[in-house]
């Protein structure tokens, strides 16, 4: 699919994204989330998110919001304040049309123009499809957390990828926030 663009979301863009992310959360395992977020938590999720950090959509002409992909901070200690955690979500009937290609190509050019030097993605496995998409735009398997989360009556692995956004600096300055 070729007929949408890659945008900054904002939190009039809640509701779509959440009717995106909603039936991952309630009818797969996807997301270790238990209880699909509302609109407002979403809108609240994309506002703090984007206040530091990027939150991109693609949005097509006739269908609204296709997809949505964001990064949040790794982990809190000051020392990996160069690593981000990624995430993309497209809807069901777009999935496997190179719109996750896309929303991650754009996040990851403001993320390595920000000063970010390496990307991970957590993968609840099985997952082929988003195996897939990770590894096509360079991320390369770390290793796998096994029965790390338990959701729908059973325990599941998560696997762990990794991509670098930019050459690691030998003496870097701090990421810049962003600001869309």
């Amino acid at each position: 699919m070729s007929d949408f663009e890659v945008r900054v979301a904002t939190e009039m863009d809640a509701p779509q994204v959440q009717a995106i992310y909603a039936p991952v959360v309630e009818d797969s395992v996807i997301s270790f989330e238990v209880e699909a977020p509302t609109v407002a938590e979403m809108a609240r999720r994309i506002t703090t998110t984007s206040a530091t950090l990027p939150w991109l959509v693609a949005e097509g002409e006739q269908d609204g919001v296709l997809g949505y992909a964001y990064a949040a901070k790794h982990r809190d200690r000051a020392a990996y304040r160069w690593s981000v955690d990624v995430s993309v979500y497209i809807a069901e009937r777009h999935r496997g049309q190179g719109i996750g290609r896309r929303l991650y190509e754009g996040l990851f050019a403001d993320l390595a123009d920000l000063g970010y030097v390496m990307a991970f993605a957590g993968i609840t496995l099985p997952n082929p499809a988003s195996v897939g998409l990770h590894e096509a735009v360079g991320f390369r398997p770390l290793g796998v957390f096994s029965s790390v989360g338990y959701k729908h009556g059973r325990w599941h692995d998560v696997g762990w990828w990794q991509r670098p956004l930019r050459d690691a600096p030998t003496e870097p300055e701090p990421p810049r926030a962003w600001s869309p």
